[in-house]
């Protein structure tokens, strides 16, 4: 008869099958009126843009493993799924597509454009979905959300009306950060700082009525343009008397006063500094101190506007250039240094970002954070790892008001009119035709739209319905968890938290596990423009979605990142392999077995069927204590080893004597324990890699508990039979197995070689053992003759290795020809010694030892405890052999 599962495993067809069927069943669907207890999460929204990158493939799996486990405990899971707008990544990727048709947004119109992007959203924008899908990603995709479908958007409008009534919304001119690409305000968050190489250009300013010039340093001599004033510090005994007298600017030829304050660094350079309130967040404070002249001296693309007299029109670099060049030809130009600074770019078009006076939108975050604070220092909300706390702490303590307008089409429009006959301003629910200060129909609203993060603050309560008060929400808010990487505790978790805690007065979520970054091999960020990004769906098509899931789980060590080589996942598709052929055999053994009986408790175990019984239940309690603190890599590793070395390499092997003996009852006995520990294994696997162990399950003989193993209930390891005694006697068993291998790889016995055995037992107690486990002794260790008892004769020119209270020996008499045996190993120990020598010296090599990457000096260090190893293992066979002449 054709075994039910073919001879290799094709993920590809399975992946596909079992996913459709899946679906269309309906098992991610969360039924909000379930009695069952509730465990959500809301998935951290992909923008509408993206492909699946490894951070995605790596959040998403842990999510889906987190979910897949809590349906199988028992809870009614609720993965709600969706994509974010991404209001600048999304016009840019349009704008571009209208560039290379020779068009831009702004000769189309706002109202044109927009539908552009909805039309490309259409298009292209469910591509991440569909990449998710793949990956086994068990998300409620009937509830599957946008940030600017209708639902959500009311959401946004009551919460931003809602703040604004309560005086938590303003309007206020100020500096903000500017693109001058994307032509949008950017908070800090957004900004991205990197170190480069510039310039301190120094330049001299006359001081009217005296011969002097004061010297001030700039990084950016274009914006002297805008200057009006120079500070100094108070008690700075060389500009004392010039305190009150005022500069002539050179270039512009405006007089601009010598001010005192305290800001100011008498250390740095001359100690004296020109200040440009428009354009530097330090002179802006300055400015507001001592009422002085904002001069905006640039245009919303970076060029010089009207103020700027001959430069105008010029842009910021050739402005530059212009003013350090007239600055010299007049004899302004002091110096020219060197200099390193922190540029600030946006962090979508990696544009230089400008200091920008402009008219914003701001929330007051102040009272909103003190809430979040509180949050997670009582324990509502506990972050994982805990050290991401203090990082949290520290930014939220230091808080700033939050710009949340941004000059761009896509996204959602502030609800907020201006009237041109009283000048008030309008903020509604619904959108006005008439001003609510004068009922004048002389209005118009506001064109900026809403910053992304804004909407993605609600996503926890808008995703559910909110503001109505949803069933859903009843059920499952707050989340059990988030899922998220730390690059955006601030943006996107401190918001929601504050969120959170104001519209629901409940925190959105009870944990947040952050996890870390997917680097290379090498431990290098993976980026484009280095050539070293891994595609997770290349991954998929070449080695299966469960065993690209199980390498990222088992490499989830909490707060270490994940170094991944193609390499480590073929290593977990040989893992899958290997379940895969142990089902086959399992189930060319369990042909017309029926489970329906099985009464493990009434049966006669061996001790190697207690032994794998308990093996099995410790793994269930690890594996789900593991998943309850979130140490993916414990709960994948035990599975690996609990697959691979308990029951393949030892269970099955154990078992193969009874499953080919004639003794019927033995046979049954077997195939009720190897029915039990793969069926059970599936559901401990299954969270992990719910493919293959859905195909396997569905495979395996008897009638299906469930429709599907993904709907089947988790094992927690409390319902089989466990005899520790037992299974404490049959390690003593494989202990000595252990030990008769050992020595035949070390003295190079052939495997197929029969050889002779006799163990020396110190007790009788483990002699009783031993005489248990006499025909597994023989067969996996290879034996044709094995004596064993207490105080047995013991053979001369034999091999020992002592395992517990047993001591092997083996005899070497006509086995090996014992010169030829030292010859071997003369030259073996001369290799390992080589290694050894080299090793030791490559790492007291102290100029080495500093320079080496950690990761190169672990890997050497490790090369070399194996070398050692090696050598002594070498050193003690050679002793051995040399006392038999």
């Amino acid at each position: 008869m054709e075994p039910k599962l073919p001879k290799g495993y094709e993920p590809a067809q399975v992946e596909d099958k079992w996913y459709r069927q899946w679906e269309t069943g309906g098992c991610f669907h969360a039924e909000e009126n379930s009695p069952k207890p509730h465990y959500s999460i809301v998935i951290p929204p992909p923008n509408v843009t993206g492909v699946l990158h490894m951070g995605h493939a790596l959040n998403n799996t842990l999510q889906d493993i987190l979910v897949r486990w809590k349906r199988m405990t028992g809870h009614e899971v609720l993965w709600m799924p969706g994509t974010d707008h991404a209001g600048i990544a999304t016009q840019n990727v349009v704008e571009k597509q209208l560039a290379a048709q020779g068009q831009d947004r702004h000769a189309l119109g706002r109202e044109e454009f927009v539908a552009r992007v909805w039309q490309w959203r259409e298009e292209s924008g469910g591509q991440i979905i569909n990449q998710l899908k793949r990956l086994g990603a068990s998300c409620d995709w009937q509830r599957e959300r946008f940030t600017m479908d209708e639902g959500l958007s009311h959401a946004v409008r009551e919460v931003f009306v809602r703040l604004y009534e309560e005086g938590l919304i303003y309007r206020d001119n100020r500096l903000i950060n500017w693109c001058p690409r994307c032509h949008t305000a950017l908070s800090d968050l957004e900004v991205e700082h990197d170190e480069k190489k510039g310039h301190l250009w120094h330049m001299r300013y006359p001081v009217q009525g005296t011969e002097r010039h004061i010297v001030v340093a700039t990084t950016r001599p274009e914006t002297m343009l805008g200057d009006t004033a120079v500070a100094v510090h108070p008690e700075d005994e060389r500009y004392r008397e010039l305190i009150g007298k005022s500069v002539l600017l050179p270039l512009v030829n405006r007089e601009i006063p010598i001010i005192a304050d305290e800001y100011v660094d008498p250390q740095f350079g001359s100690g004296a500094v020109k200040i440009t309130p428009a354009h530097d967040f330090n002179d802006f404070e300055i400015g507001k101190r001592h009422q002085l002249e904002f001069i905006n001296i640039f245009d919303e693309s970076g060029r010089i506007n009207e103020t700027g007299g001959p430069y105008q029109g010029q842009e910021r670099a050739a402005a530059r250039k212009a003013v350090v060049a007239d600055l010299e030809a007049q004899g302004m130009l002091e110096r020219i240094e060197d200099y390193k600074l922190a540029v600030g770019e946006c962090y979508r078009c990696k544009t230089v970002i400008e200091p920008y006076l402009s008219k914003q939108w701001y929330v007051r975050v102040a009272p909103l954070a003190e809430q979040a604070i509180k949050a997670v220092q009582q324990g509502d909300t506990r972050i994982v790892p805990a050290q991401w706390e203090k990082t949290y702490f520290e930014w939220m303590f230091n808080i700033q008001d939050w710009c949340i307008s941004r000059q761009i089409w896509w996204g959602h429009r502030i609800p907020a009119w201006f009237c041109d006959d009283c000048d008030q301003i309008s903020v509604s629910r619904e959108d006005l035709s008439a001003c609510a200060h004068c009922g004048s129909s002389n209005i118009r609203q506001e064109s900026d739209v809403l910053d992304t993060w804004f909407s993605s603050a609600l996503w926890p309560f808008s995703t559910m319905g909110w503001p109505e008060d949803t069933e859903t929400l009843r059920k499952f808010y707050p989340t059990s968890c988030l899922v998220t990487g730390f690059d955006i505790l601030f943006f996107w978790v401190a918001r929601m938290l504050m969120m959170g805690l104001k519209f629901m007065d409940e925190v959105p979520f009870r944990e947040v596990y952050i996890h870390a970054l997917v680097r290379d091999a090498q431990g290098q960020k993976m980026s484009k423009s280095k050539g070293n990004v891994i595609d997770p769906l290349g991954v998929i098509d070449e080695y299966g979605a469960d065993a690209f899931r199980f390498t990222l789980a088992a490499f989830a060590a909490m707060g270490r990142d994940i170094k991944l080589a193609p390499e480590r996942i073929a290593g977990y598709k040989a893992f899958a392999n290997k379940l895969w052929n142990a089902a086959r055999f399992a189930l060319m053994n369990l042909e017309g077995f029926d489970p329906a009986g099985i009464d493990l408790e009434r049966e006669e175990l061996s001790l190697a069927d207690q032994w794998i019984l308990v093996r099995l239940a410790d793994t269930a309690r690890a594996t789900n204590k593991a998943l309850a603190e979130y140490k993916f890599n414990e709960a994948a590793n035990t599975l690996y080893a609990f697959t691979w070395h308990a029951f393949c390499d030892w269970y099955i092997e154990l078992g193969k004597e009874d499953l080919y003996g004639e003794d019927a009852g033995r046979k049954a006995r077997v195939q009720a324990v190897l029915f039990t520990v793969l069926e059970q294994l599936l559901r401990l696997l299954h969270p992990v890699m719910p493919f293959i162990t859905e195909e396997i399950w569905q495979s395996l003989p008897g009638e299906r508990p469930a429709r599907f193993l993904m709907e089947a209930t988790y094992p927690l390891g409390a319902e089989l039979p466990e005899n520790r005694a037992a299974a404490a006697r049959m390690e003593t068993i494989m202990d000595a197995i252990r030990a008769i291998r050992n020595i035949r790889g070390e003295m190079d016995v052939a495997p197929g070689r029969k050889i002779s055995a006799v163990l020396d037992c110190k007790t009788e107690a483990a002699a009783r053992v031993i005489a248990q486990g006499e025909s597994a002794i023989r067969a996996l260790a290879g034996l044709e003759a094995l004596q064993f008892g207490v105080g047995i004769a013991r053979p001369e020119k034999a091999a020992t290795q002592v395992a517990g209270d047993v001591e092997v020996l083996l005899p070497m008499a006509g086995l090996i020809d014992v010169d030829e045996e030292e010859k071997r190993l003369g030259k073996e120990i001369a290799k390992a010694q080589k290694d050894v020598d080299f090793f030791r010296k490559k790492l007291s090599n102290e100029k080495f030892v500093a320079n080496a990457p950690p990761e190169i000096l672990e890997k050497d260090r490790g090369k070399l405890a194996e070398a050692e190893e090696k050598l002594g293992i070498l050193q003690r066979s050679l002793k051995r052999i040399q006392s038999w002449k």
